[in-house]
């Protein structure tokens, strides 16, 4: 299948798509460090947390920079505004996860299969959609025009 790439709304649709791609590649790395970090460096695990998420907003920036917004502007500009997105959607996605959890929504719990379904981690997955929506758009839009 070819995909129209003249055609705007695809280009959106496959921007949007490569962006998720890095996520999961960001997933990846963040975990990875952490396990290398504490696992095989002996690291505090707070630190190892710490080095771990630093890993991944760096691979977020230069991979959304280069290869899901092919964007040609200055690190140093681009990199502020990144990092001032991904503040500004985490803030909203912790307000998001805040008010659902302490909703009556937010007051359930229970078991399906050995696994526990609550409302905090319903509302968690909400949260993370509402990031990841805000966040492309604010690179989109922002960070990567």
């Amino acid at each position: 299948m070819i995909i129209d790439t003249d055609n705007p709304k695809m280009e959106k649709i496959v921007q949007f798509v490569k962006y998720c791609l890095v996520g999961v590649l960001n997933t990846l790395v963040t975990f990875g460090v952490i396990y290398l970090c504490k696992s095989f460096l002996g690291l505090n695990l707070y630190v190892s947390n710490a080095l771990g998420y630093i890993c991944g907003v760096i691979n977020s920036f230069l991979c959304n920079k280069s290869w899901v917004f092919q964007s040609k502007g200055g690190y140093g500009r681009e990199a502020a505004k990144f990092l001032l997105g991904f503040f500004l959607c985490y803030a909203l996605q912790l307000w998001v996860v805040w008010m659902l959890t302490e909703s009556p929504f937010g007051k359930f719990e229970f078991l399906i299969a050995g696994i526990v379904v609550s409302g905090y981690g319903i509302a968690t997955v909400f949260g993370n959609v509402i990031y990841t929506l805000a966040n492309f758009i604010y690179n989109r839009l922002v960070t990567f025009k």
